[in-house]
């Protein structure tokens, strides 16, 4: 199996690899204690770890929300066999490796 897929319309290009190249980074980001990472609130700006946002579970699914804005930053959902993370309301989540 290749580790790269082209384009459509684009056959013979190398510009890109397909999603199984970050296979191994990213074992290494979610390896480790995700409740140290730091989180940016798309919806205040708020920069906060993980561990001090807020987590709600009486809900279909668990809510991860802002302490400032109460915005939901996460939404966590076990079903079926897999789990369905959504990250929508973080601009951006800084994990410090090693």
């Amino acid at each position: 199996m290749s580790d790269w897929t082209p384009r459509p319309g684009t056959l013979g290009t190398d510009d890109y690899l397909d999603g199984n190249a970050l296979a191994g980074p990213l074992s290494e980001v979610f390896a480790i204690d995700i409740t140290a990472a730091v989180g940016t609130c798309s919806g205040c700006g708020t920069v906060r770890a993980i561990a001090e946002a807020r987590l709600y579970v009486n809900a279909p699914a668990k809510l991860l929300r802002c302490p400032e804005c109460d915005g939901v930053w996460l939404r966590l959902d076990e079903r079926d066999g897999r789990v369905i993370v959504d990250f929508r309301g973080l601009t951006q989540l800084t994990i410090t490796l090693g």
